[in-house]
């Protein structure tokens, strides 16, 4: 008998493309295909088409059209707001917090090959850095902080306007890595004490392939891809066209998952002060005797089941931030043990769901535990 039809609950891997999306992309492909910089009529319109989706979006992030660069999606973002930005700036010390997207990492091991010295700021249990700590190291050598606005694995938000603020008195560059962020929170680029900014669009039910990197007038960039598009900031031929909330949903589901014995939630509550992912819950899940049960396990029986969830970040799961296989480095950064970090689970919604596709989820999560416990191994 084949599986059934899977509900997918793993937006903060990727989100399917909503309708008007792709509607929007087979018409800019049909009618704006040209390269925006060619000069003859074709091209103008595409340049004219990649503008009006310019001014758009930046107008819905708070910042100006000259503040906005196309890239190709979070991970280029990064790189260019860390690595881009370092050309104009002395080596130093770059500070990220201990819960970043692996993309970060890789960027930050790029400047230490430059000569720049990285260090690691702590979080407390629910995953938020330690505003002290951070405040202690704003000191000379420090040229750069980055830091994960909404934490994929375990839904935390951290505090950006503290950090910007404290980063503005020191006079030290700010990136917000707001990937996961854009789309499910409002953002005021022109209200944040921020200095660079990365989203891409399929995290939004967007293409891949398509991102934006926000940059403080004033802030230089050296670009990582050369060339004279986005005004000199990032080369390649510009994708004309690419460029165009949920927590009533995900508290009843929390609520009811969070009744089943042995499941617990990792990350801030919906209501703690710190915040957290309107559409996120992160789970840690044990077995009848108490032991944590493997989050990848969880994940292959829920999907026997007809659900598409995850073990924590699928960038991670590919190789980047993990330690031993399916231990999260995000969970053990934040004081759990090597089995409990092994254990958990992540589910991410969407406004392409409803109450009733959620509705059996957790019958099918006790079934899944139970199977899970049982099996050898």
């Amino acid at each position: 008998m084949p599986p059934p039809p899977e509900i997918y609950l793993d937006a903060c891997a990727t989100a399917p493309p909503a309708a008007a999306v792709l509607e929007t992309m087979a018409r800019a492909h049909r009618e704006a295909w040209a390269n925006p910089s060619s000069l003859h009529g074709h091209g103008l319109a595409a340049a004219e088409r990649l503008e009006r989706d310019r001014q758009a979006l930046a107008a819905r992030l708070g910042c100006g059209g000259d503040e906005l660069v196309f890239v190709s999606g979070g991970s280029e973002a990064i790189h260019t707001a860390l690595v881009g930005s370092d050309g104009p700036l002395e080596p130093g010390r770059v500070l990220l917090s201990a819960v970043e997207h692996p993309a970060s990492y890789a960027a930050a091991a790029a400047l230490a090959r430059r000569g720049w010295e990285v260090q690691l700021l702590p979080v407390d249990r629910r995953g938020v850095v330690d505003l002290e700590d951070l405040q202690r190291l704003l000191t000379p050598p420090t040229r750069m902080v980055s830091v994960l606005w909404g934490q994929s694995e375990v839904g935390t938000l951290q505090p950006i306007e503290a950090i910007g603020a404290l980063c503005r008195q020191a006079g030290v560059r700010f990136h917000v890595d707001a990937v996961q962020v854009v789309g499910h929170r409002p953002v005021d680029f022109s209200r944040l004490p921020v200095d660079l900014l990365s989203c891409a669009a399929h995290k939004l039910q967007g293409p891949r392939g398509v991102g934006a990197l926000l940059v403080r007038r004033g802030v230089r960039l050296e670009p990582l891809i050369g060339g004279a598009q986005e005004g000199g900031r990032r080369g390649g031929t510009e994708p004309a066209g690419g460029a165009d909330p949920m927590a009533s949903l995900r508290d009843p589901l929390l609520a009811d998952l969070r009744r089943l014995e042995g499941v617990r939630m990792s990350g801030p509550e919906p209501d703690d002060p710190a915040g957290r992912l309107p559409h996120h819950i992160s789970l840690l899940v044990d077995g009848p005797e108490g032991r944590p049960l493997g989050g990848r396990r969880l994940v292959r029986e829920l999907a026997r089941q007809g659900y598409a969830v995850s073990s924590g970040s699928a960038c991670a799961s590919a190789g980047g931030a993990a330690g031993t296989a399916g231990t999260s480095a995000v969970l053990l950064a934040m004081g759990y043990g090597p089995a409990e970090a092994a254990s958990g689970l992540r589910i991410s919604l969407g406004p392409w769901l409803t109450a009733a596709d959620l509705a059996g989820l957790p019958a099918a999560l006790e079934l899944a535990r139970r199977r899970v416990a049982e099996a050898p191994g």
